[in-house]
Order: C-alpha cells, then structure tokens, then sequence
C-alpha cells in the first residue's frame, strides 16, 4: 500500500541523486488565468523528467533485498532513462523494450546512459507485453513504469517538496497517463492537506484513464494517437486506477492543438522546454478546462521536458502561423521579367518580410504564361496579414493561402 510513511521513506532513498526542482510562481500565467499560479519544474530534473524518481526508488528497494540480476523496463522514453540511470547508478545490468516510433533522441539518451534498447511494438503496451516476457525469459526484475507501489511512492515525493514551499495550494494539477505519478502524488496530497483538491489532466487522443474515473471500473481504448508521447497509454491499470478513484478530484481532457500551444506559451511566455505531457496541465489553464473560484492558488506539475526537436519545430511553425505571426500564399504571376520583381516590392511596401520563397511555372493548374510563387511571410498579426491580402487583390495578384 502506498501511504504518506512509504512516501517518506522513498525521499529518504532517492535524496541524494534525485534533484529538488525549482517551484516557482509564474506570473504571466498567473495574469492570463486570474489563478495564482505555481509550476513545479521537473522538466529540469536529471534525465529531464520525473520518472527517475519512481525507477531509482524501485530499484533501490531491490537492491536492498539483494536481487541484483538486473532488470527491464518498458519505456517510451522517460522511464526509460530513469531505470537507465539508476541501474548505473547501483551497477546492474538494464535493458529497455521501447516503441518503434520512440523519437530517436530519447532511444539515444538511454543508450548513452549504459541500457540496452531493443525497439518492439507499435505502441507502448505492445512494448510492454514484450517487456514482461523478455524480463521472465531472463529471470530479471520488470520495473513498471507506474503500476507498482515503490514507483509510486518515489513519484509522491514531488508533492511532499510542493507542499513544503506552498502549504497553502488550493489545487494541484497533474498530467496522467498510466496513473503512477497522479497515484503517488495525490496519497500525499490529501494526506497532509486534504481539502485540497487534486485534478488530473490527460491527452484527448489517450482517455483511458479518463474514462475509467467517469465510470468508476477499468476501461481500455482500442489506440491511441498524442503529441503527449509520455502519457500516451492506451490500457487502463487496474492498479492505479484504485488509487486515482479514492484521492483524484477530477480528471479533464485537453486536445492537441491545446498541447501544442501550451508548449509554445511555455517555450516563449516562461523560457522552459517542456514535452507534451508535461504541459498538458498548463493546457488545461489556458484553455479554461479548471472549474476554480478565481484567485485560487493553483500547483501544475510540469512534468518532463524531453521533446523531439523535430517536433518541437513543427509545433513552432504551426504556431507561428496559428497566431498570425507568419503567413503562407501561393501567389499567380504573368510569367515574364519583372513580375516577380514588383510583387516584392509590394511585399516591401506591406512591410512584409518573405523569409522563403519558390517559384513553379510548370504546374498543370496553371494558364501557358503564369507562374505560381510560394511565398513564407513575417507578420506582425491579423490586422497586418488582412492588409497584405488587400494590397494583392488592389494589386491584381490572384493568390490562396496555406495553412
């Protein structure tokens, strides 16, 4: 059973490996919401997440009962790193059963933390179903990545540091995928303050868990498809889900346009890089999904911050775009010199910046004598974009957007 005296003795374990990441108040989200606002910053803990917390307790916990044969683990990638390292740590063998669609950087950051990596299954459970008879085949230990009570225990050890800093928290609001680190979180939460309310928040495109909490019993989805690749379970445990129906409050869903702007506000508003399920709690803020009285004092957890990079351009763009900050148009020219040269200038005229630029005259949409120019723009809002568009059609240039 995970309780506050668990919770304890997991601190004691991990205290010194594990880092005490910063709580800090946020004051332009703050000012957006009308909360008050504190973000709990484990994007910057050792291997960019929480999850070395709930891997170095449990494998502590072995080690301290002798078994050091090593063990497994199935990971999309940040449980992943925290068994990695922990198995280093204590000088035992690791290996890692990942997706075959886990982003190269996080498989690497494993591999360069001493874990074998094998890549199996479209998805996480598949990984894990491998995982657990890979880890029985070799007569070593499977370290689950939320469904075990030392894992938990080590991930309650964030709340216990929250509430030292802020006692007074009206809510703490905290990203679920399988439900180890709500579980864990929220025993300490009403533990030590149990009129606080503790709210989860999960990825529309992985609801399992949300929709277990809502029917009160297990319910599994048939896939799964989020930006939020830490939480993107599809299989609800049983385990965790006991927990979560005694100390969770309530559970909201977030979509993943929402996810995609919580990275960005976060990336540009608080100068913190944090993945997707670690912003989804500030989605749920900025998309007005928490049922608060105003001027509450509000805990979210951020819970990791190992994004691709790849991805994290995508999310950029289309965020640039989404705010009117970059524009994108496929304009029609009369194919001859000079043509090109004056839709620059009305471009110049517009103060619009084209940062790229194509041109395409064979094209089977286009009239013999036209051409179609692609063009990027800096833009400086919606109220500038809608003069460009008026300074084309003044100016006869036939043109659509992309978006």
């Amino acid at each position: 059973m995970v309780d506050l005296k668990r919770i304890g003795r997991a601190r004691k374990r991990i205290s010194d490996v594990v880092l005490r990441t910063p709580f800090a108040y946020a004051p332009i989200l703050s000012e957006i919401s009308g909360y008050e606002i504190y973000l709990k910053k484990e994007n910057l803990q050792r291997t960019g997440s929480f999850k070395l917390r709930g891997a170095f307790n449990k494998i502590a916990a072995l080690i301290e009962e002798g078994r050091k044969n090593g063990v497994v683990a199935a990971s999309a990638g940040n449980h992943a790193q925290g068994v990695a390292f922990a198995a280093r740590h204590f000088g035992i063998d690791a290996t890692i059963v990942m997706p075959e669609s886990t982003p190269l950087t996080k498989v690497l950051g494993v591999r360069d933390l001493g874990a074998e990596v094998i890549l199996k299954g479209a998805n996480y459970d598949e990984a894990y179903a491998y995982a657990v008879e890979y880890a029985e085949e070799q007569s070593k230990d499977f370290v689950h990545p939320f469904a075990d009570e030392e894992v938990m225990a080590g991930q309650g050890t964030i709340m216990l540091e929250m509430l030292e800093e802020e006692p007074d928290l009206d809510a703490v609001v905290i990203p679920v995928g399988g439900g180890g680190l709500i579980s864990g979180c929220a025993v300490a939460a009403k533990s030590i303050s149990p009129e606080m309310r503790v709210i989860g928040v999960a990825a529309a495109g992985a609801p399992a868990m949300k929709q277990s909490f809502d029917a009160g019993r297990p319910i599994d989805s048939t896939s799964v498809r989020t930006i939020a690749d830490g939480i993107a379970v599809r299989d609800t445990s049983p385990v965790t889900l006991e927990y979560i129906l005694q100390y969770v409050d309530e559970m909201k869903l977030v979509g993943e346009d929402e996810i995609a702007s919580a990275i960005l506000f976060l990336l540009e508003r608080q100068k913190l890089t944090v993945e997707g399920a670690g912003s989804v709690g500030v989605a749920a803020v900025l998309h007005g999904h928490l049922d608060l009285p105003k001027g509450s004092r509000i805990g979210i957890l951020l819970s990791g911050g190992n994004i691709d990079v790849t991805m994290l351009s995508l999310i950029i763009e289309k965020g640039l775009v989404k705010s009117h900050r970059k524009m994108k148009l496929v304009v029609t020219l009369i194919d001859k010199p000079g043509a090109l040269e004056r839709f620059a200038g009305l471009m110049r005229e517009v103060q619009a910046n084209i940062v790229q630029i194509g041109y395409d005259r064979t094209s089977t949409d286009l009239d013999f004598g036209d051409a179609h120019v692609s063009v990027s723009l800096e833009t400086k809002g919606a109220e500038h974009q809608e003069q460009i568009r008026n300074a084309l059609r003044e100016n006869g240039f036939p043109f659509r957007e992309e978006h």
